[in-house]
């Protein structure tokens, strides 16, 4: 798909993550996560698929994916996040693309996820608005 810029890196690995960082990234500057308790991110954490974005030569972290999935079926791509100091770099749309990349060998059917305005960076991995939207439901926040 699309690959990173030269002098970053992606990686699965939960040691690398910056559990604080994620937390203050996502809880005071994310609008879907904003006021999110570090005991809720941290439970977030330990029950998904987590990748990282980092500088390759400082190690620093600079952008955060979260993925909920079975490995099987389906998959959800959530709390996608790079940090400001590092946007306009394509950064993000790299990072969504390294998240299918790792997924695609699991075969799923399908990979949702919900913006409110980054729609033109998921669209260039191939996210598409849902066909049939009046077949899906959900229970709890809108």
């Amino acid at each position: 798909m699309n690959a990173l810029p030269p002098g970053y890196e992606v990686s699965t690995d939960p040691e690398r993550l910056d559990h604080a960082l994620i937390h203050r990234w996502l809880s005071q500057d994310a609008y879907w996560a904003l006021g999110r308790s570090r005991e809720k991110q941290d439970r977030a954490i330990a029950g998904s698929l987590n990748f990282g974005l980092y500088d390759s030569a400082s190690g620093a972290q600079l952008g955060y994916a979260r993925v909920v999935t079975d490995r099987a079926t389906f998959a959800w791509l959530c709390d996608v996040y790079i940090a400001p100091e590092a946007r306009g770099k394509g950064l993000g749309t790299a990072l969504a693309a390294a998240v299918g990349d790792h997924l695609a060998p699991d075969g799923l059917r399908r990979i949702m996820l919900a913006t409110r305005d980054a729609h033109a960076v998921y669209a260039k991995v191939g996210f598409a608005p849902l066909a049939a939207p009046e077949k899906w439901m959900a229970l709890g926040e809108q």
